[in-house]
This record gives structure tokens, sequence and C-alpha cells, in this order.
């Protein structure tokens, strides 16, 4: 059974592609059973990152969005369970601790190997699909595509890193995903943004998306975005939209994505 009900598609129609794994706020009902106190408020979604992006297919840019939580299977990690950090604490396939170290299932409710295995086929195997589906038919269409794998986090999260978050946080696998110039685009967009800070390839330097899909070599340049909540909206529940500091974001963002729309292959350095 396909479960592409579970995630959105709109087809912009140019070479780039943003696609929004951990925004979903959907559980299904034999899930939120499961679930502790603590974690059937999702605290670690990405909130509101779709409606961030929202602009972007009226500038041509194809959007796909995925509607279910974290929780039910992480999009973003490698389908063996593999780390994206050796060496730090990292979240798994399907998360068994939130972000604040917290179960996320009550006592005897965590998944077997067995129900993680049938979830990655029935959830996380079509979404890749289809996510594999349309860059090949974007770079068919156009000669070569861009991804922008789009994500939030809370500004301080201990568990993952020290201190406070840059609020702009470039990832491009240190310049494996992408070829170097589109980085330099990107990253020179987010440098030049009054009142925001901006990093490339710091404490987070692409996941599973960015460091699968990005293969330059093959026509696909693939950039992770990973965003300071505090930049737009209210970090703690109800997890509320900021509307003027995400307008002031989203003014950054639209400049960011004209960049990725405006950039060739062969482009040179902007000046």
């Amino acid at each position: 059974m396909s479960d592409r009900r579970w995630f959105d598609f709109v087809d912009g129609g140019t070479p780039l592609l943003i696609d929004v794994p951990h925004a979903g706020t959907e559980v299904p009902g034999w899930l939120n059973a499961r679930l502790t106190p603590a974690a059937r408020s999702l605290p670690d979604t990405d909130w509101h990152v779709d409606k961030l992006y929202a602009f972007a297919t009226e500038l041509g840019a194809s959007l796909m969005l995925a509607k279910h939580t974290r929780y039910l299977i992480d999009l973003n990690r490698d389908p063996h369970d593999l780390a994206l950090y050796p060496g730090a604490d990292n979240t798994e396939l399907v998360p068994t601790r939130t972000f604040a170290n917290q179960p996320i299932y009550r006592d005897g409710a965590r998944p077997d190997a067995a129900e993680i295995g049938e979830r990655r086929m029935r959830y996380w195997q079509p979404y890749h699909d289809a996510l594999a589906q349309r860059l090949a038919a974007i770079r068919a269409r156009h000669g070569y595509a861009v991804l922008l794998d789009a994500h939030s986090i809370r500004s301080v999260v201990p568990r993952f890193f020290a201190g406070r978050l840059p609020d702009l946080n470039l990832g491009t696998v240190d310049g494996a995903s992408c070829v170097p110039e589109l980085q330099e685009r990107a990253l020179r967009v987010l440098r030049a943004a009054e009142n925001f800070s901006a990093v490339c390839n710091g404490r987070f330097k692409g996941g599973y998306v960015t460091r699968h899909y990005g293969r330059p070599g093959e026509g696909i340049h693939a950039l992770q975005l990973e965003i300071a909540q505090s930049c737009y909206m209210d970090e703690s529940p109800p997890y509320a939209w900021d509307a003027a500091r995400a307008a002031a974001l989203q003014t950054v963002l639209r400049r960011l994505v004209i960049a990725l729309l405006e950039w060739r292959p062969g482009s040179p350095h902007p000046s």
C-alpha cells in the first residue's frame, strides 16, 4: 500500500525543488496512544517551515512537504540507521528520545526492529521514491536540479550543541553535495542578511537528504538550511508564529530562493 497521502508535492517548473521533511504534525491514532505526554506536543517539529517557504512556489520552485510527524519515522535519516555524525549524539530513524532527552514512548511501547522495518517500507520509502523521481524529472527537463532541504530547530539544544545556534546554518556536507560556486552564492546571501548570523558547514552539515541526493557530478546539487526557530516563532508551547520576525526572515529566504533559481551550472561567482 502506498502512503503518498502522507506528503504533498507542488510542481514549480524550474530546476529548484525545496523539500520540507520535518514540519508535519499528523500522528496516526495508533501511534498517539503509545506516546508519552512530553512527546504528544511534538516538541521537535520543524514548526512552520512549510509556511516560511510558501512563497517559493510563486517564484517557480517545486515544493515537497511531509505531513506526518518525524516521530513516526525520520525522513532525513539513513534507512539503515547509520549515524550522521559518528561519535556525537544522533537521533534515530525512528526516534526514541526527544531533543530534551525525554522518552518518546510509554513503558513497553517502543517499536521493535520488525515494526521499524514496516514503517520504513510504508512511510520512508514512498517519500524517497517520489523525491528521487521528481529530481530525476527536473534534471531531465533542465539538465540539472537544485535541492534545498529546509529545516529549523530550537536555538538552544544542549543535547546536540553548546550555547546558542547561529540563525542560518547552511550545510553542503563540507562542499561535497554541490559545486563550490553554488555554495558561495547561497552563503553570500545569508551572510549579507542584516540582523541574522550565518555559518556554513558548522554543527549542521546536512542530513541524509543532502548527503544522498547531492551528487554534483551527476547534475544534482543539494544544500540544507537549518534555521534557529527564535528567528521567526516562539520556541515555547504552543510554538506560535511571530509575524514580524517571520517577515524579516522571509525576506532573506526569498533572496536565497531567487539566487538559487538564477544560478546556472558554470555561473561565475556573484560579485
